[in-house]
């Protein structure tokens, strides 16, 4: 079955405030969905995708933060990803997002986490995250509660962004028409 690339969601876009369900059974629909969302990610270019940001409503995400060009890459598949412990140190990363093209903001984030996921065995898997991983696995599940990286930011800064983006999605509507 060969993978496809799927639209993503642009903020502000009312699926991408909302919180993502738990996936119950684990199918070849849904393996269908994240091999998509791998490919829809790799050529995006990102390092990170939510179900909700391709306009699935589920709580899977995809991540792949290996950044070096010679190295394979480490693409991660979590269904139902929950962070377990947190340390007490924060780092601070400049985000981005490929629902937010162009915007990008220095967040205060945990430098290290702990998540349990299942993957798309149906295998749990417990793994600790840190640097740019840490951050990514932390923007992720948030878009799987309705969270959007802007939203760690101040009202002024964000609502300029939000602004910026329905000027740019009017744009790219009617570039299309």
């Amino acid at each position: 079955m060969k993978s496809m690339l799927r639209p993503i969601l642009l903020h502000p876009n009312p699926k991408l405030k909302k919180i993502c369900e738990p996936v119950l059974e684990i199918d070849d629909s849904l393996i269908k969905l994240s091999d998509d969302m791998l490919e829809t990610m790799y050529h995006a270019p990102g390092i990170g995708l939510a179900a909700s940001q391709v306009g699935i409503l589920t709580r899977i995400i995809v991540m792949d933060c290996e950044k070096e060009e010679a190295a394979k890459g480490k693409p991660i598949v979590m269904i139902n990803p929950e962070i377990v412990a947190s340390s007490d140190e924060e780092n601070i990363y400049e985000e981005g997002c490929l629902s937010i093209p162009e915007h990008f903001a220095e967040i205060k984030r945990p430098t290290s986490v702990q998540v349990r996921w299942l993957d798309q065995n149906g295998n749990e898997q417990e793994q600790e995250f840190d640097g740019l991983w840490s951050t990514c696995v932390q923007h992720e599940i948030d878009h799987l509660n309705g969270k959007l990286f802007i939203d760690y930011l101040g009202t002024i800064k964000k609502q300029l962004i939000t602004r910026k983006m329905q000027k740019f999605k009017r744009e790219m509507e009617r570039k299309e028409t």
